[in-house]
């Protein structure tokens, strides 16, 4: 066990210390690092790796929220109204309103950030480390002090370490330190003792990022003895975060409250004016502003976009805001990457190209012509293949490949000639690597001889050429002219038209280990590596063409190889042309004909982070909402800058997937279109019961409001209207915002992020269905009092109930206008059916429970009086669906979005 405890003030020292003393106090070794026993000791010890995650509100904060609103208030001023007047019992019910609306509220936002909390629990980092001798991959949350752990370019660094070797190692460590600028990593010892943390080169810092380079170090912290765990101890609790979407409902009711309560104050004024009770009136216009106000809007919204990222999570996409479900209904253009995105990284050495010719590789053989080649016994072949397998930083485990799949397709080649990489390093053992630097597209490594150092060198064909010299042929070495150079480039473009990735292979011999890489190299051939495309990749990027979202390909692969993968899989037609990237270096001076063509391109290759970022600003200023698909660490600035950034969860690096709004746990191109399709479901759905709360809200409006208009009886009576309020608006409400994706809802175009939740035709429906609404009720209402002569109390109860219950079947008139009439995304939805079933069973107790019925005011009616309600509550439903079914429902083209 080490002699010390991890706390900061110990680990701090580490950077003052020689590698072999850090070693000897973590009691760990480089070779074979921890065991399984010292394992599991010192996490007993020291605990999971993982900070304390950001409390959301208690359930307290949770509670006070739900009185602290204007509705809180209307509601409380009503039951003082109420018991100013002597209604000691309507108070009191009034009162009970009131605490119904909180305890709802609360176990509707308790849930919905339960949900959330569920999704930030989902998924862990991985890391590399060595233990008992072996490379294992493990959750980040695993790591004990101790620990070896190996970095590469992309790899978030999870714990607080001593780097023990470093291959041109840069670390991104702005979180931690504030510094933009990556900082070089290196293993020498620093001697300062108040050395800040920004100026230790020598350690790895958890939150910070691998930028370049690779290298090891050993744990000397983790969890709050990390220096991020110090920073940690300082954050205060945090709620969740409002998104866009809650704020422009929050503003929606507010708005809702203010309109209601100047209605209301109206209809008081004209029911006093007519004579009406002064009582009865000032409760009821009070009543009647709180029952008007979808009070729940802003909980119930939370609650579905929360129930709606966990299905997606269920379906592999895992979103990581929840302004990010809004984002991705309105998407209509999605850069995605080549490899492992649209194929399925799994790539395979198909054919290799050496001065002799092309090199086909058929199972375990290797054939010229047909003819098979020994390899031992062709020079340039073995060469070729040693190069692929020094020059390389991936490892064919037991337990699968583990590295670049570029790298591992080259190991693979080389075990087919029984050629291992250990093996060849025991022999040649590595001295240096100059780790693949995007600027010159290269990656060197340099292993001792006996007569000096040798040097193999692999990049991008284009690259390689220009550092060659010679040339290996079958008779040895060779100057090579500047013809061989252009037939050469012509041999690799052939293996890119085909479909396959090129890499050029080089290698040459040098006294010193320092020498400069990429200069006076022997080319030895170049390398086509093909990557099937994913199954099932065609049909969803017709899907997603279908769905009004365009699919652009930016890779930094060969042009050839990616338009003829893009061709492969219908991205792009056959005389799709080439992209020069260099115009992307102009386009401020573009002229508009060159900009608009440029954003018709399909296939963007050879292109560098930083043009992705201008591609992305490009799209964005012409008014498209960009998504982004990556995986590695120059992709995190395009996920930022993307409106919504993709990662991919089982390939991607840890850099990328902490810059992205969401990510795939499959790496399935198919699922962004399932995730697509639920973001057009939330977002619908929120629309819906917008919509749905809203018409049987405005529909009491105006029935109180016409009735006191004309010096009628209310048809309803405050408590009535509060009841209402709570059977017929919160259940189905709820419900609806759960309702399943309508079967066309990917044939429609993407949604303008810029419009409102209500457009002009959604308040054109909430109208129309409020006075349909309202006028069967005050039908209901009149046929009582005026046809059948029945008391008032009667005529009131018979339309309490057919308002109740026309509220309820309202439920079905939000269906999609172009979904069937019976089975469609509402019918389908079981929750419905619980919510009418419960508001059903309610709106019986208020009429046969004689304690809740003296309450409320309610007679029980007869047969005759059931079947004048049934039939006017189901008015409403049966002339706005013979309306939308007859097709005279808002006509408006296909491709526009249903009103509801």
């Amino acid at each position: 066990m080490p002699r010390h405890d991890g706390h900061p003030h110990e680990m701090k020292a580490a950077h003052r210390q020689p590698v072999e003393a850090v070693l000897a106090q973590q009691e760990t070794s480089l070779e074979n690092g921890l065991s399984a026993g010292e394992v599991d000791a010192r996490r007993r010890q020291h605990g999971p790796n993982r900070l304390p995650r950001s409390r959301g509100p208690t359930m307290w904060r949770v509670l006070v929220n739900q009185v602290e609103s204007l509705v809180v208030i209307l509601l409380f001023s009503a039951a003082v109204a109420a018991a100013a007047f002597g209604s000691t019992i309507e108070a009191l019910a009034i009162l009970a309103a009131l605490v119904v609306n909180t305890v709802i509220g609360f176990a509707m936002e308790w849930r919905a950030i339960r949900a959330m909390e569920a999704l930030e629990r989902m998924g862990t980092a991985q890391v590399h480390v060595r233990r008992d001798g072996k490379t294992h991959r493990i959750g980040a949350d695993e790591l004990v002090p101790g620990d070896i752990v190996l970095l590469e370019a992309g790899d978030m660094i999870m714990a607080d370490m001593r780097l023990v070797e470093s291959n041109r190692l840069q670390c991104d460590e702005s979180a931690l330190t504030g510094e933009s600028v990556a900082v070089d990593k290196t293993t020498d010892l620093l001697t300062e003792g108040d050395a800040a943390i920004a100026d230790r080169h020598n350690m790895g810092y958890a939150g910070t990022a691998v930028t370049q380079g690779s290298g090891f170090g050993v744990v000397v912290a983790t969890a709050l003895a990390t220096e991020l765990g110090e920073i940690a101890r300082l954050v205060s609790e945090s709620g969740l975060s409002i998104t866009p979407l809650e704020k422009r409902l929050d503003r929606l009711g507010q708005r809702l409250i203010w309109l209601t309560l100047v209605v209301a104050v109206l209809v008081a004024g004209a029911g006093m004016l007519a004579g009406t009770d002064l009582r009865l009136m000032v409760e009821t216009a009070i009543a009647m502003a709180i029952a008007a106000v979808p009070e729940g809007l802003p909980v119930v919204a939370t609650l579905a976009l929360a129930q709606g990222m966990l299905r997606m999570a269920r379906r592999n996409a895992v979103v990581k805001r929840l302004s990010a479900v809004e984002t991705l209904g309105s998407a209509n253009v999605i850069f995605t990457d080549k490899t492992g995105t649209l194929t399925r990284n799994h790539m395979t050495l198909d054919r290799l190209t050496l001065d002799r010719g092309g090199v086909q590789l058929d199972d375990a053989m290797f054939r010229l012509d047909d003819a098979p080649l020994a390899v031992a016994e062709t020079p340039d072949l073995l060469a070729f293949l040693e190069t692929a397998t020094l020059c390389n930083n991936a490892s064919l485990e037991s337990h699968g490949a583990v590295g670049d799949p570029t790298e591992v397709a080259l190991l693979e080649a080389s075990a087919r000639a029984d050629m291992r990489r250990q093996t060849l390093l025991d022999a040649l053992p590595e001295t240096r690597e100059v780790s693949f630097d995007p600027a010159v597209n290269m990656m060197a490594t340099y292993h001792a001889t006996a007569d000096g150092f040798r040097v193999a060198v692999k990049g991008a064909p284009e690259s390689v050429i220009d550092a060659c010299t010679q040339v290996m042929t079958a008779d040895g070495e060779r100057d090579l002219a500047e013809s061989d150079r252009r037939e050469w480039m012509r041999r690799s473009e052939e293996l890119a038209a085909d479909g396959l990735r090129t890499l050029m292979l080089a290698q040459k011999t040098v006294n010193d280990d320092t020498a400069e890489p990429y200069e006076g190299l022997t080319l030895l051939g170049v390398a086509g590596l093909h990557d099937p495309p994913r199954p099932g990749i065609r049909e969803t990027i017709t899907a997603c063409q279908e769905a009004g979202i365009r699919l652009v390909m930016v890779t930094g692969d060969h042009d050839a190889t990616a338009r003829a993968i893009a061709r492969e899989i219908g991205l792009v037609g056959t005389d799709a042309p080439a992209t020069d990237p260099a115009i992307l270096d102009r386009l401020d001076a573009l002229a508009p004909d060159e900009r608009e063509a440029l954003l018709a391109q399909g296939v963007f290759a050879r292109i560098s982070p930083r043009q992705k970022l201008e591609l992305i600003q490009l799209y964005q200023e012409a008014g498209w909402i960009v998504g982004m698909i990556g995986d590695g660490v120059n992709d995190a600035p395009g996920l930022t800058k993307a409106n919504i950034g993709i990662a991919m969860g089982q390939r991607g690096t840890e850099v990328a997937r902490e810059a992205a709004d969401m990510v795939l746990k499959d790496d399935a191109f198919a699922t962004i279109v399932d995730a697509v399709r639920h973001g057009r479901t939330i977002f619908q759905n929120i629309r819906r019961f917008i919509v749905y709360l809203l018409s049987g809200n405005l529909g009491e409006i105006l029935a109180i409001s016409a009735a006191a208009m004309v010096a009628a009886p209310l048809p309803m009576l405050p408590l009535q209207i509060l009841y209402i309020n709570f059977v017929s608006d919160v259940m189905p409400a709820l419900a609806l915002g759960l309702n399943r994706s309508e079967a066309d809802i990917m044939d429609r175009p993407p949604r303008d992020p810029t419009e409102p939740i209500l457009m002009r035709r959604h308040w054109s429906a909430i109208g129309a269905y409020a006075v349909i609404i309202a006028a069967t009720a005050l039908a209901a209402f009149a046929v009582a009092l005026l046809v059948l002569e029945l008391d008032t109390a009667m005529a009131v109860t018979i339309s309490f109930l057919t308002f109740g219950f026309a509220r309820l079947w309202h439920v079905f008139n939000m269906r999609g206008s172009r979904s069937p009439l019976l089975v469609n995304e509402v019918t389908r939805n079981g929750f419905i059916w619980a919510a009418i079933g419960v508001g059903v069973l309610l709106l019986l107790a208020a009429t046969y429970v004689a304690p809740l019925a003296g309450i409320l005011g309610v007679t029980p009616p007869g047969g005759r009086e059931w079947l004048l309600i049934l039939g006017f509550s189901l008015l409403p439903l049966l002339v706005i669906q013979s309306l939308k079914q007859a097709g005279l429902w808002w006509k408006r083209p296909h491709s526009e979005a249903p009103a509801n």
